[in-house]
């Protein structure tokens, strides 16, 4: 009572039963009530599955529809947390607790399974066509499918668009959405153009009216650039052919309000207002549509309206204003007036026309003084001559040179000959009389090369077929014949002569080809025509065939043979009638459901037999049928044969608990589906809220732990007996079951995969579902779900994985074999080889890995090799050989004098790698930090170290003098200064101090002796590569340091 509040009495009957009375707010007792089932009644448990994403609903807002559930059933739910991939969920309470909190639950996922949401990433600038002008095309999407739709608004740029709603609402917005966007991914093209930026508000409008406006008008969407964006590019994007309107309404909408800024002081502002706006109303009256805007802070008045008013405004004195008014007005009657013609004429005509020095053309636009002419210029070949001026004069102007360019052609008769290019050249001499020229040119061209022209007879109805498509095929003949003429008659002349013209070979060959062409299309042109009924022609031919007789154009055996099947088809036709049977109405629906399936399938089956059933509304029993007598018969027989398979149908019952039943249908139903068309029955599922007991059902002997069968767990079949038992089988295959499969809990994480890639392929390749052991318990233990089929080839495929990841882990083991070997440390480098390359050649050649210790371990002489057996053996064997040919080199130890150790070493250690590889051996000098700086070691071969070694003594005493000559000419310098110094003081102090005269200092001579032996100061210039480079010398130039 402390823990709820409420007010308990408890009574205690003779057998043995406690009663409990509980009093106190309603929350309070449910709580109460729940406590004391948990307490004083056997508790049970149950896990049940439910989808991980129908979670939170059931946690409802903090939990709250939770707690509540608990409360009315008197359970303790637990919901895995979001961390926690499973989806089990566990009941703990009384049998009916558990059972009323189970219905609870399932009935929340069910509701959330019905509903769905989808977000689809669509490209930013194709939103404007999903949502429409006016958002009208996303008004109507929403109104049709019921779904909501989320469409970013221009300001945010996302790409993704978010549906919710019923799933079939939400499926079909989605396609929708996807259509709209793939048929104008292929349709639409996009230009840009460059509009000032303080003019985009215009193309915008109050709101995006504009652009909506655009999008509505033209189906082209404006896209704007963000606000903070420098660039004032405006991108069009829609069908082709509209952006041309689009473009030049966005440019009418930026250029139809204009603003500009006139320089005024401040102070001036208030007499430009006026007394209560007097003044600036004055002169705003006459233009509605124009704002003007003073600001207090800047010496500027900013004006904005449309660009052209078409208001023309004129101030002054009265007359001077009236003289102008009537100017404009004369201009503007004139241009108003004014009209422009297009004369034809040949170019040939321009120079008599215009006249020498131009004195003709001025007297016609003396005569004509309202009227300009233009003639092309010389580059262009036109023929159009415009004159422009008042209507009448220009009209009058263009009647006079047509009647000028009239005369010049009867004047200037000229006439056009054809005549081919390779005899221009034997055509010579020229006459008055043009026709006596052309009738000798022909004379001569025929002379030359015996011209001919011939005619050949060709019906008129092949002309269309040897001229061909645009003349194409008659120009290929005039071609290939040397560019003969050929001429055919024309269509209304019903002449069947066609003329060909040009060199007699050539003629010759072009008739031979176009008598060819013409037989072979008389040959291909037989006709034979078969009588046939107007109402048997839908049956021979295509539907919209009226008329009444069949004609055929083909080759003459095919025609023949094509007119015997056609006559042999009508004959069967003539067999035609009308016949009906008797259906009982109850069957009908079969006949003709899903589109009338069955019907179509008997109709191809039975030789096209047309089958009429009753229209539904009608209560009748008659069928008509029409076809062939024979087709009608098999027709009958095969709907007979159907009426019995549907008066033997039966149903039966298959007990599967409704948990199953998501699995046993499959992925949109697809497995029953299967079953379905593979059995020829019908499957119907219950209603999953029907929690009824299912009375019929007879339990098993023995079976006392088995659940009550409810009525959501029947499932019906109905078809054929055997069909429905075989369906029943199927169906009963679908239960998954679980097995549990051995396996070490050690492999556990290797089947898994990493992020669990392995065990998800897994379940995908076998539609199984897989539990293994939680790491807390490390079972050897693996659980799989599933039909019963799947299952086992999950667990082949399983154990099979297993089997491999053993033969792994055992090769690993042998990979793993560890072979130590102790080797002097100063041998290491020579194994490593220069960059690693020794070392590494082993490594490759045997497959092993090989460990050097590091500087200062203990145990820094062992060598580890990691690999098989065999291979850290053949390994070991081929460091050994180079530790034996190691041990078999001396090492000498020479003292040479520290001072010419950078001499010997030479620029980058060249002259001592020179001499290493000259006498084969390793030579090493003694580090700063070493005790004895002239110690120097030579190891190799006995024979080549002594070499060295005398090499080495005598390329030393050679430097050594050096040296020591260097050394005694630096003190001899440092002397003779001093002495020098010396006699300048002693001169010094006769002399006047106020008269030292110029003086030097710092010259070359009071620096100290070039040193020869440097590099710096004396490059080699190549000829000497081994010198080696001596320190610079601490003076800046022969003038000394810089001060």
């Amino acid at each position: 009572m402390r823990e709820t509040g409420a007010h308990i009495e408890i009574s205690h009957a003779k057998d043995q039963s406690l009663t409990f009375l509980v009093t106190g707010k309603q929350n309070e007792v449910l709580e109460a009530r729940r406590k004391i089932l948990t307490h004083f009644q056997t508790q049970a448990s149950k896990q049940i599955a439910i989808p991980k994403e129908h979670h939170r609903w059931i946690l409802g807002k903090k939990g709250d529809r939770l707690k509540e559930l608990e409360k009315t059933t008197a359970t303790k739910i637990l919901v895995p947390p979001m961390n926690d991939t499973s989806d089990v969920i566990t009941i703990t309470g009384t049998k009916e607790g558990i059972e009323k909190a189970e219905h609870e639950i399932r009935v929340t996922s069910d509701q959330q399974s019905k509903k769905a949401s989808e977000r689809i990433n669509i490209p930013k600038h194709f939103h404007p066509f999903i949502v429409g002008p006016y958002n009208k095309n996303l008004n109507i999407l929403i109104e049709e499918t019921g779904a909501k739709i989320n469409v970013p608004p221009p300001s945010v740029m996302k790409d993704e668009i978010f549906i919710a709603g019923e799933k079939e609402g939400v499926m079909a917005a989605k396609n929708k959405i996807e259509e709209i966007y793939k048929l104008m991914e292929k349709k639409t093209t996009t230009v840009s153009v460059e509009v000032p930026k303080s003019q985009h508000k215009y193309v915008i409008g109050p709101k995006g009216q504009t652009i909506a406006e655009i999008l509505e008008t033209t189906g082209v969407s404006v896209e704007m650039p963000h606000n903070d964006s420098s660039t004032g590019t405006i991108t069009l994007r829609g069908p082709h052919d509209k952006l041309g309107l689009a473009l030049s309404v966005v440019y009418e909408k930026a250029n139809s309000v204009r603003s500009s800024d006139v320089d005024a002081p401040a102070w001036i502002h208030k007499y430009i207002i006026g007394r209560k706006g007097a003044n600036i109303k004055e002169i705003t009256q006459n233009l509605p549509k124009v704002h003007v805007e003073f600001t207090d802070k800047e010496d500027k008045i900013k004006i904005e309206g449309p660009q052209n008013s078409g208001l023309v405004r004129i101030e002054g004195n009265k007359e001077d204003v009236m003289s102008t008014r009537l100017e404009l007005d004369q201009t503007i009657f004139k241009l108003e007036n004014e009209k422009e013609k297009d004369v034809i004429i040949e170019q040939r005509h321009y120079r008599n026309i215009i006249g020498t020095k131009g004195e003709n053309i001025k007297e016609i636009r003396d005569k004509f003084n309202q009227v300009q002419i233009y003639f092309p210029g010389p580059g262009d070949r036109n023929d159009i001559v415009k004159v422009r001026g008042p209507k009448e004069d220009v009209d009058k102007c263009a009647r006079h040179l047509e009647k000028l360019v009239k005369e010049l052609n009867e004047s200037s008769y000229q006439i056009e000959v054809p005549i081919y290019k390779q005899f221009h050249k034997f055509i010579i001499g020229k006459g008055r009389m043009l026709r006596k020229l052309a009738k000798k040119i022909r004379k001569i061209q025929d002379e030359l090369e015996n011209i001919v022209s011939e005619e050949i007879t060709i019906p008129p109805k092949f002309y269309n077929s040897l001229i061909g498509a645009k003349g194409k095929l008659i120009h290929s003949i005039m071609e290939d014949c040397g560019g003969v003429a050929i001429k055919f008659p024309s269509a209304d002349s019903k002449s069947d002569k066609v003329t060909i013209r040009g060199p007699k070979e050539d003629v010759d060959r072009a008739k031979q080809q176009l008598l060819d062409l013409a037989n072979e299309r008389q040959l291909a042109s037989y006709t034979a025509e078969v009588r046939a009924k107007s109402q048997h022609h839908k049956f021979l031919i295509a539907q919209t065939m009226i008329v009444k007789l069949s004609r055929l154009l083909a080759k003459k055996d095919a025609v023949e043979e094509a007119k015997a099947a056609l006559e042999a088809t009508i004959k069967d036709i003539d067999n035609i009638i009308e016949s009906d049977m008797q259906v009982e109405p109850r069957h009908h629906k079969h006949f003709v459901a899903r589109r009338g399936e069955v019907l179509h399938k008997i109709t191809e089956d039975c030789g096209g037999v047309m089958i009429s059933f009753p229209r539904s509304g009608v209560e009748s029993d008659r069928v008509v049928l029409k076809g062939p007598k024979e087709c009608i018969e098999a027709a009958k027989e095969r709907i007979n044969e159907i009426i019995r398979d549907l008066e033997s149908m039966v149903t039966i019952e298959c007990i599967i608990p409704q948990k199953h039943h998501r699995t046993v249908m499959g992925s949109k139903g697809h497995k029953v589906q299967g079953i379905t068309s593979d059995f020829d029955v019908q499957i119907k599922f219950p209603d999953r809220d029907n929690q009824e007991e299912y009375v019929n059902y007879e339990q098993v002997n023995g079976d006392i732990n088995s659940e009550p069968v409810r009525q959501c767990d029947v499932i019906r079949i109905t078809g054929k007996e055997v069909n429905c038992q075989k369906a029943k089988q199927a169906l009963l295959d679908l239960v998954p079951i679980t097995i549990s499969v051995d396996v070490p809990f050690d492999l556990h994480r290797s089947i898994i995969g990493q992020k669990g890639r392995d065990v998800k392929d897994l379940m995908d390749r076998y539609d199984v579902h897989i539990v293994l052991s939680p790491p807390d318990i490390r079972e050897d233990i693996i659980k799989i779900t599933g039909t019963a089929s799947n299952v086992e080839c999950a667990q082949e495929a399983l154990l099979e994985r297993v089997k491999d990841l053993e033969a792994d882990r055992k090769d690993r083991e042998l990979r793993s074999f560890a072979l130590h070997i102790e080797v002097n440390p100063e041998y290491h480098p020579k194994i490593i080889g220069k960059r690693g390359a020794v070392i590494t050649k082993i490594r490759t050649d045997h497959d092993v890995q090989i460990n050097f210790p590091k500087k200062g371990d203990p145990e820094d002489h062992i060598i580890t090799i990691t690999g098989y057996e065999d291979n850290t053996h053949r390994a070991k064997e081929d460091i050994m050989k180079i530790v034996n040919e190691l041990n078999e080199l001396i090492k000498e130890e020479i003292s040479i004098d520290s001072r010419v150790h950078s001499r010997l070493i030479g620029s980058r250690g060249r002259s001592i790698r020179k001499i290493m590889e000259d006498y084969n051996v390793d030579i090493k000098f003694p580090r700063s930090d070493d005790n004895d700086p002239n110690l120097v070691v030579i190891t190799g071969l006995e024979e080549n170290v002594i070499e060295a070694k005398d090499h080495l003594l005598n390329l030393e005493e050679e430097f050594l003098q050096d040296v020591e000559e260097q050394q005694t000419r630096e003190k001899q310098h440092t002397l003779n200064i001093h002495f020098e110094t010396s006699a300048q003081n002693t001169s010094s102090r006769g002399r006047d101090p106020q008269n030292n005269g110029f003086v030097v200092q710092g010259g070359p001579w009071e620096q100290r002796a070039p040193n020869t032996a440097s590099v710096t100061e004396f490059p080699s210039f190549g000829r000497n590569p081994a010198e080696p480079q001596s320190a610079p010398a601490p003076i800046g130039g022969a003038w000394g340091a810089r001060r």
